[in-house]
């Protein structure tokens, strides 16, 4: 379960996140919902513990944790960075696992369930230099997922993704809501949020503007779907930006 308090961050005095709070469950997918500059990246960082809030807090499973309590608590895909290109797959995962401690028994055990449910077999033994974006997303969420953590933090992670690996991606995700793992992922993009998420968490300028599930802010707003909604609750927000 994460619990975010509150949370405030500004940028030269430009204020990123503005006082937001929301909760997601465990067994759940939260969509964080925005345009693009809306606040979501700023957001996970925090909750990752990457970036320190201004104000507010954090709660993982119900306890305040430091940042790296935290992320021993989480897996985080905020960037497809950081896969060593001269690296294969298998040693890119074995290093990170080793970064975080694991045990070799461990490591191994994860390492022969994760490759195989992100469909990395093939290329497990390639280097990822000259690798798509599929290939190396695919990779950064095994560094993610390797320590088998019960809660997601995941940045837009369909972007730049052809059309069958986003259809992987969902269904992995859905089996990993059917276990239990809280997951919270942000995008701009409309039919992905309302295909996978349980709820919503709409945001405009840093600030929430309406959160709950998609058929329940459409009934919030008097929207016909989501988009209409979308539009709805983040215009005022975008005009006074301008």
């Amino acid at each position: 379960m994460i619990q975010v308090h509150h949370l405030c961050k500004s940028f030269h005095g430009r204020p990123a996140v503005n006082d937001l709070s929301f909760e997601a469950a465990d067994g759940t997918i939260t969509g964080l919902l925005g345009s693009n500059g809306a606040g979501k990246t700023t957001t996970l960082r925090m909750i990752a513990g990457v970036l320190q809030p201004d104000a507010g807090q954090v709660r993982i499973d119900g306890e305040l944790r430091d940042p790296l309590g935290r992320q021993q608590r989480l897996g985080a895909l905020l960037d497809h960075t950081g896969i060593y290109p001269r690296l294969t797959v298998r040693e890119n995962l074995l290093y990170f696992g080793r970064l975080r401690g694991m045990a070799p028994g461990l490591l191994n055990e994860r390492l022969a369930s994760v490759i195989p449910a992100l469909g990395l077999d093939r290329i497990a033994g390639r280097r990822t230099a000259g690798f798509s974006q599929g290939e190396r997303m695919k990779t950064a969420l095994g560094r993610a997922l390797l320590h088998g953590p019960r809660n997601l933090l995941l940045d837009e992670p369909t972007n730049g993704l052809d059309v069958p690996t986003v259809r992987s991606l969902r269904d992995l995700l859905k089996r990993l809501r059917e276990s239990g793992v809280c997951i919270v992922f942000s995008s701009h993009v409309l039919d992905e949020v309302r295909l996978l998420c349980d709820r919503v968490v709409v945001i405009s300028n840093g600030a929430l503007k309406a959160q709950g599930s998609a058929a329940g802010i459409c009934a919030l707003t008097g929207a016909a779907s989501l988009e209409d909604a979308f539009v709805q609750l983040t215009a005022e927000g975008e005009r006074s930006s301008c």
